[in-house]
């Protein structure tokens, strides 16, 4: 084997060694965008099946028990810096009954000029607080679109389950924190194509 026909192989070896650092680069920033673009719903669905950092539960029905022990409820709004949206709650707090079906509001104001959809994530403090803290219904179950300029007054229906006062976790507990995050609702991806008569179609977006 000659000098050249060794250098060129050498030069082949390497292109084939860069070529295979660079796919690989992409493919980790591929699954790094995939993972950013999943990141809020996938990280809501675990807090929920776990109750995970004082996710709340979603009940199917209201509460039929209510004891003789009240809870103070304390109102927390926040919003992601990258939703132009302003959030807050209708009330600070609320003294409630255990297992009592109650009903607050907060409201959302689209701060920009252009229609935006939200997405909440919710968590009640303090944590082991979460696995009795039960909503009915509530805002945060769907997305919510506001038009520019657009306020939505946002009810959430709760209760607190009377098992909070057995749980060694939490009966000696008085107060909890229920608070929300709105966060910009993931857009689906746009899709183009074409037709028999090489017309450009898009869907989503």
């Amino acid at each position: 084997m000659t000098a050249e026909n060794g250098n060129g192989e050498e030069r082949m070896e390497a292109q084939r060694r860069h070529g295979v650092v660079v796919v690989s680069c992409i493919a980790m920033v591929a699954a790094m965008a995939g993972l950013s673009y999943a990141a809020v719903p996938l990280y809501r669905l675990y807090c929920q099946v776990t109750g995970y950092q004082g996710t709340t539960q979603r009940a199917a029905k209201p509460s039929d028990t209510v004891l003789d022990r009240t809870l103070t409820v304390r109102f927390d709004a926040n919003v992601s810096p990258d939703l132009p949206w302003r959030f807050e709650p209708l009330q600070r707090k609320l003294d409630i009954k255990v297992g009592e079906n109650t009903l607050a509001f907060y409201r959302a104001t689209n701060t920009s000029n252009q229609p935006v959809t939200g997405t909440a994530i919710f968590n009640v403090a303090p944590e082991a607080v979460g696995l009795h803290f039960n909503k009915v219904q509530c805002f945060c179950f769907t997305e919510q679109r506001l038009e520019p300029g657009e306020s939505k007054d946002m009810a959430v229906s709760f209760y607190v389950d009377p098992s909070f006062v057995e749980d060694e976790d939490t009966k000696e507990f008085s107060e909890l924190t229920l608070s929300y995050t709105f966060y910009p609702a993931q857009k689906p991806k746009e899709k183009t194509g074409k037709t028999a008569l090489g017309e450009t179609i898009r869907a989503g977006g």
